[in-house]
């Protein structure tokens, strides 16, 4: 059994737009799993065509179960920039990762707490079950955003905020993995 710090930690990583949070992510969980943590929950992924994003894409972690969640075209009630987006895909495939990383993973992972998914209510409530539960979290969460939830987060005292920039961008990851394990890296 992989070793975790006995008591919860919560992480939110912000930063601007393109400074690299979810690559962040992305490495955090590979240190994580290279450790033989059980990671789970949502990532947020870039839709690439002819060299271009075209959207963005939910993946569950745990099944690797993916949906188109933003694109360029698509036909929606709700927009975010030039993407149309499906918020069905945040309500089914979003909360339902979250859900089952709640009861399965050992450190839950929620990419990109932004303008588009707060959109939703449901998907709002998953996201608050998920930081009311007893176990290590790690978020993503855009930076400027005034929205309602954003802020609610950012005031809970458990959460510890940490900034991607172009200096740090590289070591974070390894930071915060010391921290969940309590190994100073």
């Amino acid at each position: 059994m992989p070793r975790l710090v006995s008591s919860p930690i919560k992480i939110g990583i912000t930063g601007m737009p393109g400074s690299g949070k979810t690559q962040t992510l992305l490495r955090i969980i590979q240190l994580l799993e290279q450790e033989g943590v059980k990671v789970g929950g949502m990532v947020t992924e870039p839709i690439i065509e002819k060299e271009r994003r075209q959207g963005f894409q939910i993946t569950n972690w745990l099944t690797k179960e993916h949906e188109v969640f933003a694109r360029e075209g698509l036909k929606s009630r709700v927009h975010s920039g030039k993407y149309g987006v499906n918020l069905a895909a945040l309500e089914g495939l979003g909360a339902r990762s979250l859900a089952e990383a709640r009861s399965s993973a050992d450190v839950i992972v929620i990419d990109e707490v932004g303008k588009m998914e707060v959109e939703s209510e449901a998907f709002t409530k998953s996201v608050v079950e998920t930081l009311d539960t007893d176990k290590s979290i790690v978020m993503t969460l855009h930076k400027k955003s005034r929205n309602p939830l954003l802020q609610d987060i950012r005031r809970r005292d458990e959460l510890r905020l940490l900034e991607v920039t172009p200096v740090n961008k590289n070591l974070l990851a390894f930071k915060i993995v010391g921290l969940l394990t309590g190994k100073a890296h």
